[in-house]
């Protein structure tokens, strides 16, 4: 590999004198362009205390970024290690649309409602590999179990004990005083905080029906479970089993949901809820800062 320049943060080296000195010449009309992705400064933004090195290697035509240790590549946002680069089209990007608001069955259209019904199927999710586990592996240190779990610890959320990341420790902390304070004056935040009866997160194993890892298995992901849930429906594969054809237009109404201003809290500290997932799962949140800040959530 050749380097023409290096970049660490945000200083961009690049020597014209180097290319005269040694003889190199180029096309302008070929070369890489050396200003690295700006999606990468939401990156670094979300996870400040993480140093992101990045160089361009012209071998692989790509920005190559160094996270604790690990080398991955940009593969246009999918943040891949080298190994995966040969099925670069499998993933789809780190960052990704996460919805504003909760998608409505009543605005569907036949065809949407049609898009769903496949996309969901059990042959197609199967076949789905996702977002690319190699940059959260590298971030929380996740690779296998024996590693994640030397940063798993024990905490107490809303009253309840769970196992989480040691990354999300002091995240949850801010989500539990923002729930806590607005529960003095607001009863359906309190008659939420009173019916909880567990919170779930740390366990490692696959998503159901798909050949990637949960991210329960990192112990960013929580599950909130509140008494009384069987009187809604609180996760579409469950609704699913039920109604094979018509799960993903069940009615809002029809789904327990935390309030509003639970899932405001748990944003504003960088969770997103799976109630805004079309394959909705009410009952779930995600510490991903990223897709926060690059959705303009907060």
């Amino acid at each position: 590999m050749i380097r023409y320049f290096s970049l660490r943060r945000n200083t961009l080296t690049f020597s014209f004198l180097f290319l005269i000195q040694f003889g190199i010449s180029f096309s302008f009309a070929e070369t890489p362009v050396f200003w690295e992705p700006p999606e990468l400064r939401i990156l670094r933004n979300s996870y400040p205390d993480i140093m992101f090195s990045t160089s361009y290697d012209l071998e692989a035509n790509d920005w190559k970024i160094e996270i604790n240790g690990t080398t991955l590549y940009w593969a246009d946002g999918k943040m891949l290690s080298a190994d995966n680069l040969g099925s670069k089209d499998s993933f789809r990007p780190v960052l990704y649309r996460y919805a504003k608001e909760i998608p409505d069955p009543a605005e569907f259209t036949l065809e949407h409602i049609q898009e769903i019904r496949t996309f969901s199927s059990t042959e197609n999710r199967r076949r789905q590999t996702g977002a690319s586990l190699d940059f959260f592996d590298a971030v929380y240190d996740s690779a296998t179990r024996r590693s994640v779990e030397q940063h798993i610890t024990q905490i107490r959320f809303l009253g309840k004990n769970t196992n989480v990341h040691e990354r999300i420790v002091e995240p949850l902390r801010r989500v539990e005083k923002r729930i806590q304070e607005l529960a003095q004056t607001d009863s359906e935040v309190q008659n939420f905080v009173n019916t909880l009866t567990r919170v779930d997160s740390y366990n490692w194993r696959e998503i159901g029906d798909r050949s990637s890892r949960s991210f329960h298995s990192y112990g960013i992901a929580v599950d909130i479970l509140p008494k009384g849930w069987g009187r809604k429906n609180i996760y579409w594969a469950w609704r699913r089993d039920i109604d094979p054809q018509n799960w993903m237009i069940l009615p809002l109404d029809r789904r327990w949901m935390p309030p509003k201003q639970v899932i405001d809290a748990f944003e504003k500290e960088g969770f997103i809820w799976g109630g805004k997932w079309i394959i909705w799962d009410n009952m779930h949140f995600e510490y991903h800062p990223e897709l926060i800040d690059y959705n303009h959530i907060r």
